[in-house]
């Protein structure tokens, strides 16, 4: 299955929220993942430009599409970006691919 890593912030509200009222979201971000047939490998915090960081497997893309828009959809985040993960191998699938594509440049 492919792997995702998300990269999300919280709004001042949420973090006002979980401050008054500590949760584990790990618990809630398994939830979500699970059922559309994935595993959470990993739920972490962090300082910088984003408030955290996700790696999820998904059976398909649709399928952590539903998920990002639905937690998105929640109005918890301000933010919420997604990024499909490529083994070494599937890159290497599409560097041989990308061989048989006769690409121009634009202008050439």
């Amino acid at each position: 299955m492919p792997l995702y890593l998300t990269k999300f912030s919280y709004t001042a509200e949420t973090w006002a929220r979980l401050a008054s009222n500590p949760e584990d979201r790990r618990k809630a971000a398994q939830t979500y993942i699970e059922s559309v047939g994935g595993q959470l490998h990993g739920f972490w915090y962090a300082f910088g430009d984003h408030d955290g960081y996700t790696l999820w497997e998904a059976p398909d893309n649709v399928s952590m599409a539903a998920v990002a828009l639905a937690i998105n959809g929640g109005g918890a985040m301000s933010s919420i970006q997604t990024t499909v993960l490529l083994t070494v191998d599937e890159t290497l699938e599409a560097l041989s691919k990308a061989r048989q594509i006769s690409y121009r440049p634009p202008g050439a």
